[in-house]
């Protein structure tokens, strides 16, 4: 059960830990928001898993995604895109069928799309981390306070608007710039845990840590 903060948006959790207030929606949600979400990520795997997950997420929430990842792990061969970059018809009728993902022909296609553009980009930019971490904002444009209302209103960002309309670009699908935004606050590029929340400082200190991929 959590309890309201002082400050707005962060909530303390039974443990009595301060979080994001949408980390108190479900125990699902905690251990996200807690080892994941905004930890600053330069696996290529990982980050192609999110570019899809984020697709599928389109029209869903996220903890419906969230509960079924082990299940896209399985379908999607870990999310090694070499691999789903080579799926073909049979492969799309055997996605279809698999009921512990979500099945969406049109996203189950623009997945294995995507893994067929991100073998590109890999072959341009040496990986897609390194693509990737091109669109990271400048820290100077960043809030210097974040708080709910503030977050709420950003769902997207000159740079993420930049990174969908590139991505677009180079043939991906189910990327637009809500999308994009999403998947650079979880992998990261911004850090948008909230003033006042315990993994706020955590993810600022794995980000001064980090070695951007060149």
């Amino acid at each position: 059960m959590a309890r309201a903060g002082t400050i707005d948006g962060v909530l303390q959790g039974s443990d009595g830990k301060p979080r994001c207030w949408w980390a108190a929606q479900a125990d699902d949600y905690a251990a996200y928001h807690d080892d994941e979400w905004g930890m600053p990520v330069t696996d290529d795997r990982r980050l192609f898993e999110k570019l899809v997950l984020e697709g599928f997420q389109s029209g869903l929430s996220w903890l419906t995604i969230l509960r079924k990842r082990d299940n896209f792990r399985a379908a999607f061969a870990g999310f090694d895109f070499d691999t789903v970059a080579r799926f073909g018809k049979r492969d799309v009728a055997r996605l279809l069928a698999d009921a512990g993902i979500v099945r969406h022909r049109g996203k189950i296609e623009a997945a294995v799309n995507n893994a067929g553009r991100s073998c590109e980009i890999v072959a341009e930019f040496g990986s897609l981390a390194a693509y990737v971490w091109r669109f990271e904002p400048d820290p100077r444009s960043r809030p210097r306070r974040l708080t709910r209302a503030a977050l709420v209103q950003t769902s997207t960002s000159p740079e993420s608007v930049a990174l969908s309309k590139d991505l677009k670009r180079r043939g991906f699908s189910f990327v637009g710039p809500t999308t994009a935004y999403a998947f650079m606050q979880a992998m990261g590029l911004v850090n948008d845990h909230l003033d006042g929340c315990t993994a706020r400082a955590q993810v600022e200190r794995a980000r001064a840590r980090l070695i951007r991929p060149a």
